[in-house]
């Protein structure tokens, strides 16, 4: 695959990333099947893998960490591997979130669990609005500064945040955001207005999750059709919305039409866009891996493109509410009215 450049951090990755989310419990829980799909990955070209502690509560990494163990060193070495710290692993409230405490600690189990002494890049899973982001950026810049990590990013920040952040690291001389990882996806196009730009204002790399559309944009959801699929277990209401099922039945022509698959289709057009440095496949099972390989070189043409704008049109979410990360402005009520003595006072 050719490579591409993660931002500014002059590491270069293919433009597919190997997600590790579905190795173990969560969707595959054969450990040695789930090696045998990673060391595939990686013969084909792939040189980048994404995990998270709290996939499948650190069973992701455990995973990639025996199968990156089974390689020689020298191949060890060319992998890019990544992960990310913010979920809870645990019952205790501060085995969690984006502090200090938490953060010195989790990269330590992560390493532990990855079986290595550092990773290429650590990212912050979520914001966390209780915690300031001068707390976070301290934490990591040390972690960067002793050779556990070498760079750090965050995952599914507004672009507000992403700014400030950049603002602190610049202001306070911290290790800064090198990368972002949002969702992306035909259905999924909110982050072209300002999360993208963003990225590229401020020389990000941005590794794209869900391109896919949860599985929607493999074509096995269609209007009528009951389908059953894990992914359903996951968000079922993100997969059987009206509006992303229409879109669908006008997508399944246009991917006819040029010859491709769907899936090679949504892959295709996520890493079309200029923005994006690479885009998260997320296979449970060597078949799924096989068939988003065969379309790794597929290019959409103008008119493709300009068809799927019309379809859904640039910068648009089908679903308005299909979001993965709500700020507590929106999603707690007491943070947008005000008590009702104070209410009745004024």
């Amino acid at each position: 695959m050719e490579m591409r450049t993660l931002g500014r951090t002059g590491i270069k990755v293919s433009p597919y990333c190997l997600g590790a989310m579905m190795f173990g419990a969560m969707g595959n829980p054969d450990h040695d099947d789930s090696i045998r799909i990673i060391h595939r990955a990686l013969d084909a070209g792939i040189n980048f893998v994404d995990t998270a502690d709290v996939y499948s509560r650190g069973e992701s990494e455990e995973i990639v960490g025996k199968a990156l163990q089974q390689l020689p060193a020298s191949r060890r070495d060319q992998v890019v591997l990544a992960t990310k710290a913010h979920g809870p692993m645990g019952d205790d409230p501060n085995q969690q979130g984006n502090s200090r405490r938490w953060l010195v600690r989790e990269i330590e189990d992560s390493l532990r669990r990855l079986q290595t002494d550092h990773v290429d890049l650590y990212q912050i899973h979520r914001p966390s609005p209780d915690t300031d982001i001068e707390e976070t950026l301290s934490a990591l810049t040390d972690l960067v500064r002793s050779g556990k990590v070498r760079a750090i990013g965050s995952s599914t920040f507004p672009a507000s945040d992403i700014v400030e952040a950049q603002w602190v690291a610049e202001r306070r001389g911290f290790e800064r955001f090198r990368t972002e990882q949002p969702p992306y996806s035909i259905v999924n196009r909110g982050i072209e207005r300002e999360v993208l730009p963003t990225c590229r204002k401020y020389g990000m790399g941005t590794l794209v999750w869900s391109p896919l559309g949860m599985g929607l944009l493999t074509g096995r959801y269609r209007k009528g059709q009951e389908t059953d699929s894990p992914r359903m277990g996951f968000a079922p209401g993100r997969l059987t919305h009206e509006r992303k099922l229409d879109v669908v039945e006008q997508l399944v022509p246009l991917a006819e039409k040029a010859g491709i698959s769907m899936t090679h289709m949504a892959m295709a057009f996520a890493v079309s866009h200029p923005a994006v440095t690479s885009a998260i496949i997320g296979p449970r099972t060597m078949e799924h891996l096989d068939d988003l390989l065969a379309g790794a070189e597929v290019d959409l043409d103008d008119e493709v493109l300009d068809r799927i704008d019309e379809i859904v049109p640039p910068g648009v979410d089908v679903d308005p509410g299909d979001v993965s990360y709500e700020p507590p402005a929106i999603g707690e009520t007491a943070q947008r009215r005000r008590p009702a003595g104070a209410r009745a006072a004024a």
